[in-house]
């Protein structure tokens, strides 16, 4: 397999159609190689439009998923980035590309160590992982530029959305499954913020999201 031809198929036949135009996400999505961070039984599948299984549960998201988040949060080279769920550390590593430094907070032990791995590997040096659940956030380094949450949330905390600086930004998926929208919130205000949503998709939950008051009759 000739696999910059894959790459670049993956580029131009996934990401670009869906409205993925900023030419520094299309040059990181070249430099990166994704398949170091694939499982390496799923190898084969790092360029397919799919989600691709971590174990314990969780998923690695779909390229194109991906590459969108990240040209939405419309990182800059000062920027400090809280990632929730570290995951296979993909875009973990696409993030810490773009910005001054990421702070990624991981839930399960093993993903955290294998992605302190695989970030020193691509000499990585400036994304600090934390072990711990950051389904209300990671109020240790507040406030961030951006926000990202790698899986979705019923419900999106306001403890979340106070974490940002004045005009921070914050990509989430918020529903529950079959309708789910990623949005892109913006501070605007000390107690203001601006929702855009971007997309409809369906993402796998955080664990521990926050859930959604039911009403009992």
């Amino acid at each position: 397999m000739d696999i910059e031809h894959v790459r670049h198929n993956m580029i131009e036949q996934q990401i670009r159609p869906w409205e993925v135009l900023d030419q520094r996400v299309l040059d990181l999505l070249s430099k990166v190689k994704r398949e170091d961070f694939v499982p390496a039984v799923y190898r084969s599948l790092a360029f397919v439009d799919m989600e691709i299984p971590l174990g314990h549960g969780e998923i690695m998201w779909s390229p194109k998923l991906e590459a969108r988040a990240l040209q939405s949060l419309q990182l800059e080279a000062t920027d400090r980035v809280l990632e929730i769920g570290t995951g296979s550390a993909y875009l973990t590593a696409l993030l810490a590309n773009m910005a001054a430094e990421v702070v990624s907070v991981e839930i399960e032990p093993e993903f955290k160590a294998e992605a302190e791995k695989k970030l020193a590997a691509h000499g990585l040096t400036n994304a600090r992982l934390e072990q711990g659940d950051g389904a209300q956030g990671w109020q240790r380094g507040a406030p961030y530029d951006a926000i990202v949450l790698t899986g979705s949330t019923p419900v999106l905390p306001e403890s979340i959305q106070t974490q940002l600086k004045l005009g921070g930004r914050l990509f989430a998926v918020v529903g529950e499954a079959p309708v789910m929208q990623a949005h892109l919130i913006t501070r605007v205000g000390e107690s203001a913020w601006r929702d855009a949503v971007l997309f409809e998709t369906e993402l796998k939950p955080l664990r521990h999201a926050a859930q959604a008051e039911r009403f009992v009759f």
